[in-house]
């Protein structure tokens, strides 16, 4: 074993060699979450507000606020979309959320997420040259239930500071009202990352993931264990990218989705799962064992594991099948796990893991093409095309069992994404202004590089201090002692 160094290079490498891989993967997650609480307490957080304008002598504070900024103020009156050239609204999103489904932990009260929301803030800025705030809001009503509407009316209250609004960590049903909702009602784009980016990222995913194994997605048939906002909406974008639902079974914590399971049926806040109740399933195959036996994908995104996605289920699915388990902190099965059952292509959230398939591959190019050409929402083939963007940007990389997806050290797939999305937001109708794809592809590139010199040159500076290596240090000894 290694002593830890802040690059953090390769995790495995901090632990006794004579642990085994559960071990080794227990213990990553320990360390990592020791240390996050740690690095957190040690910065104070991980977000802050900077001015982006200079002050060149006493007379600009005349200039950046009264009585210069009445022009500004008027000017905007009078043509409210000069709001997105004359303010940072143009590049700014409000990240929203009630903290009812934070990660793997469930509720966590409205401020429990905010660390979830600034960390989604860090990585628009770090990745995608986007800003971003975290906004936790409290959504219970006067009978102390979590109400959507809450959230609905913050958001249309907050939408004139804002060039797009990113949902988070809503528990369902409320997440399917507040964003179906929202991207018709409100004239920026509303995304809820928890769908609409797990679902981008998990088609892209799914795209090489058959490219490697060399199976059409028209033809394959598909599992998905866990039925809330994230698997609902991949199963949506998988099939309007061109899957059959009638070769499609889910999973939710009663049973299956199909044409009989009337409880869904009589609640319509559950609309969106009823839709598939009636897409897919025809046979109304309810058992785990029948449904698995021969398929050739299982997506999970559900309780996390390991040893929610049995072994022994793996064993039973098609030569080659794709095995995606997306619980996090901890996946529904540890990939060497799936691997030894038979499984070819494993793929998880997290990124100390082969096949990476999160979020954060996806949502800060995707916003950034979308605040480039101001759209006016986020459309499902939007998503897609993000979707096509992050699998053509691997496969030209070159793709193999164990790289189906972009890293996030490849600062041009966010660019790429960029510039596909914003193409597609012009062919939808919904962008406010035009740029070709070559405009974009340089102007996220170039904001990319402008963010990560600004905080290259506060770390060098000394104004973003360095940790002290005790505390890796206390987190690995931490993690040893927990799974010893």
């Amino acid at each position: 074993m290694k002593k830890p160094d802040l690059k953090l290079a390769n995790l495995n490498e901090l632990f006794p060699d004579n642990f085994s891989q559960e071990q080794v993967a227990k213990a990553k997650t320990v360390f990592l979450k020791e240390l996050a609480y740690s690095s957190h307490k040690f910065y104070g957080g991980k977000i802050a507000t900077m001015p982006k304008a200079g002050v060149y002598g006493f007379n600009w504070f005349n200039v950046w606020y009264t009585p210069g900024v009445s022009k500004i103020s008027t000017t905007i009156r009078d043509d409210n979309d000069t709001s997105f050239e004359l303010t940072n609204r143009g590049n700014f999103v409000a990240v929203v959320s009630d903290s009812t489904r934070v990660l793997g932990d469930g509720d966590c009260t409205p401020s429990g997420g905010l660390g979830v929301m600034e960390g989604k803030a860090f990585l628009m800025k770090y990745l995608g040259g986007v800003d971003g705030v975290a906004l936790c809001v409290n959504s219970y009503n006067k009978e102390g239930k979590h109400d959507p509407d809450k959230i609905i009316d913050f958001v249309k209250m907050a939408e004139p500071s804002f060039g797009a609004v990113n949902l988070e960590d809503i528990s369902q049903p409320n997440c399917y009202k507040v964003l179906d909702t929202l991207r018709e009602e409100c004239n920026i784009p509303v995304w809820h990352d928890d769908a609409q980016g797990t679902g981008s990222v998990t088609l892209a995913g799914l795209i090489n993931a058959l490219r490697v194994v060399g199976k059409d997605l028209k033809n394959v048939r598909i599992v998905y264990y866990g039925a809330g906002a994230a698997n609902t909406t991949i199963a949506r974008l998988i099939i309007q990218a061109g899957a059959d639902p009638a070769k499609m079974i889910m999973f939710d914590t009663i049973g299956t989705l199909h044409l009989g399971r009337d409880d869904i049926q009589a609640d319509p806040a559950f609309y969106r799962k009823w839709e598939l109740c009636q897409k897919t399933n025809p046979d109304r195959v309810s058992d785990i064992e029948k449904a698995i036996a021969g398929a050739d994908v299982l997506i999970a995104v559900s309780k996390p594991g390991p040893n929610t996605v049995k072994p022994e289920w793996i064993k039973k699915m098609a030569p080659k099948a794709i095995v995606f388990a997306c619980a996090n902190p901890v996946p529904e099965i540890y990939p060497y796990a799936a691997k030894e059952a038979g499984a070819h292509i494993v793929a998880t959230g997290r990124g100390d893991f082969p096949n990476q398939v999160n979020n954060s591959l996806g949502f800060p190019g995707i916003l950034k093409g979308a605040l480039v050409v101001r759209a006016k929402k986020i459309t499902d083939e939007m998503a897609i095309a993000a979707a096509y963007s992050m699998a053509d940007f691997a496969q030209k990389k070159g793709i193999n069992p164990d790289r189906i997806m972009p890293t996030m050290d490849e600062t041009e797939v966010f660019a790429q994404e960029a510039a596909d999305v914003a193409v597609q937001a012009v062919k939808d109708g919904v962008a406010r202004i035009e740029k070709t794809w070559d405009e974009v592809f340089q102007k996220t590139l170039a904001d990319i590089k402008e963010a990560r010199d600004a905080m290259g040159l506060l770390m060098k500076e000394g104004f973003i201090r360095e940790p002290d290596l005790a505390l890796l240090e206390a987190a690995v000894k931490k993690a040893i002692d927990a799974v010893k």
